[in-house]
């Protein structure tokens, strides 16, 4: 693994690569084509080396470009099917992998960070990583009690690099959202930059891992690893052996996807109520289905804290529009600071962009899978229809940012995953303020 650039101009233009890239590649399809290849084998061809270096590029920065790219990687299932096709096999590897540190650097962070004698609680230490991502990656070794375990290592300079590739972000952000009245921005990248700077402190997601632990202690369906050692760079928690949903995205049976999407969607709706805490990073790398069918549930950086669990407006607003109650859902997002004051728009116009996200909820299980994902996309998307000038009015409040993050990209999981889940139960179950009519 190359060094991870720190200074911001050398990670923006290493970021600039991409568009550059893909550029230089349409021009040599173009001579191809002169040549006489078919225009749908260059096309094929330039596709493939553009998600190569997509994933070369975002996957050696490893800051909030590599989160970019994970956020891209679960949105991939809205993707054209015709063009998804090369891009899925590069972007869903960064839901798990990314280029490796040297081992010298891992034994340098294990001395830092654990002490000269890390060996002596670290037996049969894995210098191969079983996982690499976006600020760290992870090893597994045996504790000095014999339990296997999984240590997770933070690379150098992993965190000016994020707040650097943030910084970056934030700046295009404010070009391209110029445009969308009903966004405040500025509180909204306050937000994310806070968030970021919590998922560099190891000792504070040790922390929140250790909750959730004990909320799910013993539990029949959910298995939370407990934490055995931490310290700001480095954490050693028990090792859950499992499928990953990844796998079973890529080649599950019916009876896997079924049972992996009712647990997911329920452990994203209840957890708040139940631990105190939102689990807010929902790509596939972070859940594993074990043996005895529980879900194993891995890294706590992104971490909404909701003592009080979810905000009961939630389950109001998803109820008045089921209802088709648009008075009662313009209300309720107004007061909630998802519409603003000064904007102006008709409550059934709300209700028709809405009703799209609500189909899940119209009948008793609903089946999430790819097509209607990109059914959605497409409906609030399309400029030339009047869902497109809706959605531009509309606010997102910075204490929602991080259950917007958890329920759209677990959403998004849930469409790759391909099973049939309870949808409108769990809802009812766990969400507060839901009360939905049977069907």
């Amino acid at each position: 693994m190359p060094r991870v650039p720190r200074n911001s101009v050398a990670r923006t233009a290493r970021l600039a690569t991409l568009p550059i890239g893909y550029g230089a590649r349409q021009t040599i399809g173009l001579g191809k084509r002169v040549g006489g290849a078919s225009a749908e084998a260059v096309a094929a061809q330039i596709q493939e080396q553009t998600a190569a270096q997509i994933f070369k590029v975002l996957g050696t920065l490893k800051g909030g470009a590599m989160k970019v790219g994970q956020s891209m990687s679960i949105f991939e299932a809205a993707l054209p099917e015709e063009l998804v096709g090369p891009y899925r096999t590069a972007l869903t590897k960064l839901q798990d992998a990314a280029p490796a540190m040297p081992v010298k650097v891992v034994h340098k962070q294990l001395a830092e960070q654990l002490g000269p004698r890390w060996r002596s609680y670290l037996r049969d230490f894995d210098d191969t990583p079983v996982a690499a991502a976006s600020i760290g990656q992870v090893h597994r070794a045996v504790w000095k009690d014999g339990r296997a375990v999984a240590v997770k290592i933070q690379y150098p300079g992993a965190g000016e690099a994020l707040l650097s590739d943030i910084a970056q972000l934030s700046r295009v952000m404010r070009l391209t959202t110029s445009w969308v009245p009903g966004l405040e921005l500025r509180p909204l990248l306050e937000e994310i930059r806070e968030r970021m700077r919590e998922e560099l402190d190891y000792t504070l997601e040790a922390t929140m891992q250790r909750q959730f632990a004990a909320a799910y202690a013993d539990d029949e369906w959910y298995a939370v690893p407990k934490v055995l050692a931490d310290t700001p760079g480095v954490i050693v928690g028990e090792w859950i052996e499992g499928i990953p949903l990844s796998r079973i995205i890529a080649e599950g049976t019916d009876e896997q996807r079924d049972l992996a999407a009712s647990l997911y969607l329920e452990f994203l709706v209840a957890a708040p109520g139940r631990a105190g805490l939102l689990h807010a990073d929902p790509h596939p790398g972070n859940f594993r289905l074990l043996p005895d069918g529980r879900l194993g549930v891995l890294d706590f950086g992104a971490v909404n804290r909701l003592p009080d669990g979810m905000p009961p407006a939630m389950g109001r607003l998803l109820t008045a529009a089921v209802n088709g109650d648009a008075e009662e859902l313009l209300t309720g997002l107004r007061e909630e600071g998802f519409v603003r004051e000064s904007i102006d728009v008709a409550p059934e116009a709300v209700l028709d962009y809405l009703s799209v996200f609500v189909e899940p909820l119209q009948d008793n299980a609903f089946q999430f899978n790819r097509d209607w994902l990109r059914s959605v996309f497409n409906r609030i998307n399309d400029p030339r229809t009047p869902n497109f000038s809706v959605g531009i009015k509309l606010n997102l409040p910075p204490a929602y940012l991080l259950i917007h993050r958890a329920w759209l990209g677990g959403i998004a999981v849930l469409c790759q995953i391909n099973g049939v889940a309870p949808v409108r139960e769990i809802i009812n179950d766990y969400l507060p303020g839901a009360d939905l009519p049977p069907v």
